[in-house]
């Protein structure tokens, strides 16, 4: 697997891609993981096809190195954008904010890759995939279609604030039915209700991409008439034991309404960590509550998870 970096410009972080190449792999340290690839390796011949991956809020290009691996060996050139204010070296705008901002950004990483000399000359960039985890997966569902707004955002929580807390606020505070969680929602609420008044229909559709799966994806602010048909073939992967998102309210809500959804894969056992893959070490607090695993979780199952989604994208862009 290679690995390159395309420089932030003006308007967009980093761009890290995986490609497929020939070059001796080497354990290169990043963040705290270290990942085997073969770094500025000279391409090699792949399908010609581009994934781009859309990582969660506080991501990071190194928790989808296990899937990038599955879609490199498929022949998939893996393009990951640093999401602005929601990346792991700058985690502070998360939510609507940059919700609204993902899908033009992943639109410009396609672009990108499309003017780097190495790369764009051997892709056709008329049928390009995007996969997405959590943040990632509602970009995801953007491109597919969807449509939402941050007053969507908003009525949800006052609709199930304590019963869907985390996606509500984050990993901020959480209810732990003590006497002081009625503050913590009233102090939700008030913040929620100033902030997200906007109506505004939100999404992006860039006729390029033409395939899309969400993993474990924050949905409940979407219009769902807008995800009964999406306009590309959409699917989705759950986590039944997700406490971040909870299933009921997002991905189960998404294939509900959805008729033409495919189940990529089911996690009966898996949290909201499960498709970090690798999973990075160090979480702690509530972060580590819901992220780490449940206990039972046998991540030995998550290569096939890959090779399920790597197989999606195969059979949509590859015909």
């Amino acid at each position: 697997m290679g690995f390159a970096e395309l420089p932030a410009t003006a308007a967009d972080g980093p761009l890290t891609l995986y490609y497929p190449a020939t070059a001796t792999e080497q354990p290169v340290p990043r963040g705290r993981m270290t990942i085997l690839m073969a770094p500025q390796a000279p391409p090699a011949p792949g399908n010609g096809r581009l994934v781009v991956i859309s990582h969660g809020s506080g991501g990071s290009p190194w928790v989808h190195a296990d899937l990038a691996r599955r879609l490199v060996a498929a022949g998939f050139v893996v393009a990951l954008p640093e999401h602005r204010g929601d990346n792991w070296r700058d985690p502070g705008r998360p939510g609507p904010d940059s919700w609204v901002q993902r899908p033009a950004e992943v639109a410009r990483a396609i672009d990108a890759v499309g003017r780097d000399g190495r790369f764009g000359p051997a892709l056709d960039l008329a049928r390009v995939g995007v996969y997405g985890m959590s943040a990632g997966g509602h970009t995801a569902l953007s491109l597919a279609g969807g449509r939402w707004s941050p007053a969507g955002f908003r009525q949800h929580c006052e609709a199930h604030l304590a019963e869907d807390f985390q996606t509500c606020v984050g990993l901020t505070t959480q209810l732990t039915g003590g006497p002081l969680d009625g503050l913590k929602q009233w102090v939700a609420r008030m913040v929620i209700g100033q902030r997200f008044t906007d109506t505004t229909p939100q999404g992006l559709d860039d006729p390029r991409v033409a395939a899309v799966v969400a993993g474990v994806p924050l949905a409940a602010d979407f219009d769902l008439a807008t995800l009964a048909r999406p306009r590309v073939p959409l699917g989705l992967v759950t986590a039944a034991q997700d406490r971040w998102l909870v299933p009921r309210f997002h991905s189960d809500r998404v294939l509900a309404a959805c008729t033409t959804c495919e189940l990529v894969a089911a996690l009966p056992s898996g949290g909201h960590g499960a498709l970090l893959s690798p999973l990075p070490p160090g979480f702690t607090g509530l972060a580590a509550e819901l992220l780490n695993d449940p206990p039972g979780f046998d991540r030995g199952q998550l290569p096939e998870v890959d090779t399920k989604i790597a197989a999606f994208f195969s059979r949509h862009l590859l015909k």
